[in-house]
């Protein structure tokens, strides 16, 4: 790429859109589902519906890993910036607006100086600061990395618990988040929740910049088919897990607790699959993963979500995927969707393990009645319109900030 001139800005014009718009993408492997993978599909696919003209420049990890070297190169490129550039497409498409949403590990950073447009880039996870991503580690939220004990997540190997894998990003983010070279070069940070945008401004990013636009699901098209063969208990409450069995996610501790009369069916597979199957009461069922259109189809028949995060989480799937489906949620405290359940009336939280009995006979009691509310909140907040329309203005926004610039 380094026969690729120093790029100028090319909005064709200031205005409300519609735009040319390049989202640049590395996408994860498939071997881990991956909820960024799927909001980056939805966003082009809604941003067209909606009159702008939009292309993906993505990097698959599932094709460049078969690669020789590609381990030692993508580290390489994490811990220095340099390496794969999206120019050379972005050139050649000239768009009004880019819109980074992840570059690791198969994009460089350098690139992002030569690109003198307007630029956006969505916050999916907390990797600026953390070289897990998560934010969490040893049952608990972790912010000591951004707090300021800038090796912490290498002498803990928190990036698959490896330090030799870590090594590349404490490098990288040696000097803090708001050094971070997206965050550092980006005209608006679209953050996917209040609690994202909180944490963010404790690393440093100014306020001005940061936008809070949540993921959205359209489930505009999908009709159900019948959930016939997994159909919920007959009798009594009907509680839904739905997420990945992993530490982050509190499902050990959920299970350790969940009263034994309840009936509650976990949605999802993790490293802690076999242990949780293990500590599981009689009246748990294992589903395994579903797809979207599967879990649209039978989230309708249960009286309630739990989410049961122990970390600050960013803004999963499953909240608009539950409220689009009118089913209220019982969410732990401390997490960005319980933040969302206080805001907007869509269930109830609970703040420790031992209280989670007396919340659930309470939910009984109190769910039923909030069901159109949350189809509501989720028309309101979580469609591909609504997405649409603050999307739009941040761009708007960001393409304000440059003028009309030439080619």
């Amino acid at each position: 790429m380094k026969n690729i001139p120093h790029l100028r800005g090319v909005p064709s014009r200031v205005g409300p859109g519609p735009y040319r718009v390049a989202l640049v993408h590395s996408f994860y492997s498939s071997r881990q589902p991956s909820g960024e993978n799927a909001a980056v599909r939805d966003q082009a696919e809604a941003l067209g519906a909606a009159g702008h003209e939009v292309t993906v420049v993505a990097a698959h990890t599932d094709s460049l890993e078969q690669e020789r070297g590609y381990a030692v190169r993508a580290a390489v490129r994490v811990a220095t910036g340099r390496g794969r550039s999206p120019l050379a497409e972005l050139e050649k498409f000239a768009p009004d607006v880019v819109h980074v949403h992840n570059l690791f590990p198969n994009f460089g950073t350098e690139w992002l100086d030569r690109w003198r447009g307007a630029l956006v880039a969505t916050m999916h996870n907390y990797r600026p600061a953390c070289a897990a991503g998560t934010l969490f580690r040893d049952g608990k939220a972790c912010t000591r990395c951004p707090d300021g004990d800038r090796w912490e997540g290498l002498r803990r190997g928190c990036y698959r618990g490896s330090r030799f894998a870590t090594a590349p990003l404490a490098w990288a983010l040696r000097s803090g988040a708001a050094a971070h070279p997206v965050l550092r070069r980006t005209d608006r940070i679209v953050v996917l929740s209040e609690r994202s945008r909180d944490l963010y401004l404790t690393f440093g990013l100014p306020a001005q910049r940061i936008v809070v636009v949540p993921n959205f699901v359209d489930v505009s098209d999908h009709s159900r088919t019948g959930n016939a063969d997994i159909t919920p208990p007959s009798t009594g409450p009907r509680w839904l897990f739905i997420g990945r069995l992993g530490e982050e996610k509190g499902i050990l501790q959920l299970l350790q607790t969940w009263p034994r009369r309840e009936h509650l069916d976990v949605i999802g597979s993790g490293p802690l699959e076999s242990k949780c199957q293990q500590l599981a009461p009689d009246r748990v069922r294992f589903l395994g993963s579903f797809p979207r259109k599967r879990i649209l189809d039978v989230l309708p028949g249960y009286t309630g979500l739990i989410f049961s995060s122990l970390a600050f989480e960013n803004a999963p799937l499953v909240l608009p995927e539950a409220l689009a489906s009118g089913v209220p949620i019982l969410a732990r405290a401390g997490s960005s969707v319980a933040d969302s359940v206080r805001k907007y009336g869509t269930g109830a939280v609970y703040h420790t393990n031992d209280e989670l009995p007396r919340a659930l006979q309470n939910a009984r009691t109190v769910f039923p009645g909030l069901r159109e509310h949350c189809r509501k909140v989720y028309t309101e907040h979580y469609t591909a319109q609504s997405w649409n329309a603050a999307m739009t203005a941040v761009y708007e926004q960001a393409v304000s900030d440059h003028g009309v610039l030439t080619r």
